[in-house]
């Protein structure tokens, strides 16, 4: 297994760094706090999720996507849940989904995988979401790590 610690890819008093989903965030207004995890390719949200000692429930994955007639999106997912590419094709009226090639995710938004954020994305994506990720009281989501953190 593979990790990467954040904070020493940030090493100045784990200070978040201002990457564009925390500017974005911050233009906007919104109230966050900035924690940081070590990096497993393996299974990010887990591993983010033990690190913080939070249920893995509450961190939420940021995946990109597309439908069958090529229009990428961002689909938020709680970490311990998968997306149903079917269920998702039927609810959006088109004939399949599945997720882009890192490359493509890299190019829409800015972001390499395991590090995708949201918000800041380098193009205006939709973003679908599982609807009860909204009941959560809180929860954690990437904030956009240059170096997949």
């Amino acid at each position: 297994m593979s990790t990467t610690n954040c904070a020493e890819a940030w090493p100045v008093s784990n200070r978040i760094p201002n990457t564009r989903a925390v500017l974005a965030l911050r233009e906007h207004g919104v109230e966050f706090e900035g924690h940081f995890y070590k990096y497993s390719k393996d299974s990010v949200t887990k591993a983010a999720a033990g690190e913080l000692g939070v249920p893995e429930h509450s961190v939420v994955k940021t995946l990109v996507m597309e439908d069958s007639e090529g229009n990428p999106m961002i689909v938020l997912m709680h970490g311990d849940m998968r997306v149903s590419t079917r269920a998702l094709a039927r609810l959006l009226g088109v004939k399949t989904t599945g997720t882009v090639d890192p490359k493509t995710a890299r190019r829409l938004t800015g972001y390499l995988i395991g590090g995708i954020s949201p918000f800041g994305t380098r193009r205006a994506l939709d973003v679908y979401l599982e609807e009860t990720i909204l009941k959560l009281q809180r929860l954690f989501i990437n904030g956009g790590g240059g170096a997949s953190c």
